[in-house]
């Protein structure tokens, strides 16, 4: 890789390791560093690693980057840097590698102007000694300056010192670690989810490649990842997988500099009703934002006000554009690098430096006023997607108006068909939208009608992937479900109204079924998406068949399950598929899918809100893919009742 603008001069060796403090909190508290002992933390800790070595990438000394799944789910990062220093750190006086990873907040990012970095993702410093300290064990070996050296751990305390193990033709770092079964609650990664992270990295990292294999099957998986296109790549990749079509041909990349911070915007319309803006610090994604898409926002609604003026695209009696206008159908990657990152917590969820607020709002308001005044095609078709947005946005206003006047009019303002229980306390309350009115009225004999609402539906619902907020309002399908949950939806949500705590979708265990869970999903995430963040969106799951033999009755959720029982209930065993809940007599409702002690639920949770953005588009989209997809990737078994 050629030396690019972030490489330093300066020396990398045992001084430039800073010690801020020591190890022993991390075992006690791991929550605290990786953010949770669950799969998220899990895979947490490779890209701990990984982040080391793109800081190699970022200072202009590594362009290559391995990650190996191997058997067993030890985890194993290469790269091809300078190698962590071998030197004796002075101020504790062993080898800064035996540093780096056995004293907490040590590394070479600290030291400022002398520092190892000038750009660094690894803020806090403590990403290789926590890896460490949450493994049972980790092994480190280092090619530098003609030699190989090698040093084990385990649970974060060394095994001996760092050893010379011979010379070496290349220089590099290699960590290999297998995470601790007394640590996490499951210890299988995930290969989908590594490689959604690590493809980010290889767009963020322009010529850096990225190989991700995967070894735990007869055959490995191998993913081998560099886009020399960088962001504009990311958006590009992005609308290719979406199956979107987009609104002008080419991305829009904007990049500006101002001292040692770069920032780096790529955007393109779609023919969508969303938006997704993904932003990065130093390659670190930060899903809450922070101030460089607060400058990036802020700058976009001012270019399409002030150009929209200029050009007579808003006449004297329009109202301005709003943000919201301006972002409908928009895809945007927002990609800033600077010295002294300012993240909210370990986990870096959001950027706080307000310098970079005023970089990306003044490079966005520049270049890309003078995109549209060179690109006046562009600029009228997604002027027109805007105002077609501001239109739709004041047709829903007076929808919800009319749905507020409607609603204060009327003596009763819950659904006829809702089926509402005797419990007021929404933490102890649960609801079931139900297809079908078969199904809803065994559903409503046979519920606890103590703590149980039932809702009904029926007919085919809206499709709101394809339609904006104003056709929602009204929907004889969708609002039911609106007032009987009584948050409000899109601007008017408010969690604290919900009069459910437990929200369960219930349909069929078919292909049809699995297209009404989706539907109705994709509702809660577009327009009521707190929803499902706080763990209130469940999908009960029916049972496929009933296995009866004398009195004995057992219930199967799937093929496999069905097989299986058959098998150990022995000879005459008769065995029943349902073709759906309306089948069901109330009883065999309750027992099988209503009973908090023994039903199977599903609790819908959003991991990854681009991921599930995606998800929702391509199974919602104009082309879709099978239904069941989604509950497969995107939702977690749980009995959260026992």
């Amino acid at each position: 890789m050629a030396e690019n603008e972030n490489r330093i001069e300066h020396e990398y060796g045992g001084s430039q390791i800073e010690v801020l403090e020591g190890l022993e909190p991390v075992r006690k508290r791991p929550g605290m560093y990786i953010g949770s002992t669950g799969p998220k933390g899990l895979h947490h800790l490779v890209y701990e690693i990984v982040d080391n070595s793109i800081d190699e990438a970022l200072a202009g000394y590594c362009n290559h980057i391995e990650v190996t799944i191997k058997k067993g789910d030890i985890i194993e990062v290469t790269d091809n840097g300078r190698g962590i220093p071998v030197g004796i750190q002075p101020k504790m006086g062993i080898p800064a590698v035996t540093v780096v990873f056995t004293v907490l907040h040590a590394g070479g990012k600290f030291g400022g102007e002398n520092s190892g970095y000038k750009v660094s993702g690894g803020l806090h410093g403590v990403g290789a000694s926590v890896v460490n300290a949450l493994s049972e064990w980790l092994t480190v070996r280092v090619r530098t300056d003609g030699s190989e050296y090698e040093q084990t751990f385990h649970r974060g305390k060394e095994d001996g010192p760092l050893k010379k193990i011979g010379p070496a033709q290349t220089t590099g770092t290699t960590v290999t670690f297998k995470p601790d079964p007394e640590m996490f609650e499951e210890l299988v990664f995930n290969y989908d989810t590594l490689l959604v992270r690590l493809r980010e990295e290889a767009f963020l990292n322009a010529g850096v490649r990225i190989t991700l294999t995967d070894e735990r099957g007869e055959e490995p998986v191998v993913q081998s990842m560099c886009y020399e296109g960088g962001i504009r790549s990311f958006v590009d990749h992005i609308h290719r997988r979406r199956q979107l079509e987009v609104l002008h041909p080419e991305v829009i990349y904007i990049k500006g500099q101002q001292g040692d911070m770069v920032a780096e915007v790529a955007l393109q319309y779609n023919n969508s009703y969303n938006e997704l803006i993904l932003s990065f610090a130093n390659n670190v994604n930060t899903p809450d934002g922070g101030t460089h898409e607060e400058g990036f926002k802020t700058a976009l609604t001012r270019v399409f006000n002030d150009f929209g003026r200029e050009k007579g695209y808003l006449k004297d009696k329009d109202e301005n554009l709003s943000g919201s206008d301006v972002r409908e159908g928009l895809t945007a990657v927002i990609s800033v690098k600077l010295t002294e990152a300012q993240f909210e917590g370990q986990t870096k969820a959001k950027l706080g430096n307000t310098e970079v607020r005023s970089l990306v709002s003044s490079i966005v308001y520049e270049k890309l006023k003078e995109y549209f005044e060179e690109n006046p095609g562009v600029a009228k078709a997604v002027f027109e997607k805007a105002t077609q947005a501001a239109r739709a946005r004041e047709a829903a206003k007076k929808a919800r108006e009319l749905v507020r006047r409607k609603s204060a009019l009327e003596t009763s303002r819950m659904p006829g068909k809702l089926a509402d229980c005797r419990e007021k306390d929404p933490s102890k309350t649960e609801i079931y939208i139900v297809e079908g009115d078969s199904a809803g009225g065994s559903a409503k004999m046979g519920r606890d009608s103590n703590i149980q609402a039932i809702l009904p539906l029926w007919g085919k619902m809206l499709n709101v992937e394809k339609a904006r907020l104003d056709k929602v309002y009204g929907n004889e399908k969708m609002m039911p479900v609106v007032t009987a949950l009584g948050c409000g939806i899109g601007e008017d949500f408010d969690l604290s109204k919900l009069r459910y705590h437990k929200v369960f979708i219930m349909a069929d265990a078919d292909v049809d079924g699995s297209h009404i869970c989706t539907l109705m999903l994709t509702f809660f995430f577009r327009f009521m998406r707190p929803l499902i963040e706080g763990g209130h969106v469940y999908i009960a799951q029916p049972p496929l068949f009933k296995l009866a033999k004398g009195q004995q009755v057992k219930y199967a959720y799937n093929e496999a399950e069905m097989s299986k029982m058959s098998a150990e209930m022995g000879q005459g065993v008769k065995v029943s598929r349902y073709k759906g809940l309306g089948e069901m007599n109330p009883e065999q409702l309750w027992e099988t899918t209503m009973n908090p002690e023994n039903r199977v639920i599903v609790q819908i949770s959003i991991e990854d809100a681009e991921r599930a953005d995606e998800t929702f588009t391509i199974l919602m989209g104009d082309k879709v893919e099978p239904r069941r997809e989604f509950i497969e990737q995107n939702a977690k078994y749980a009995n959260l009742d026992i």
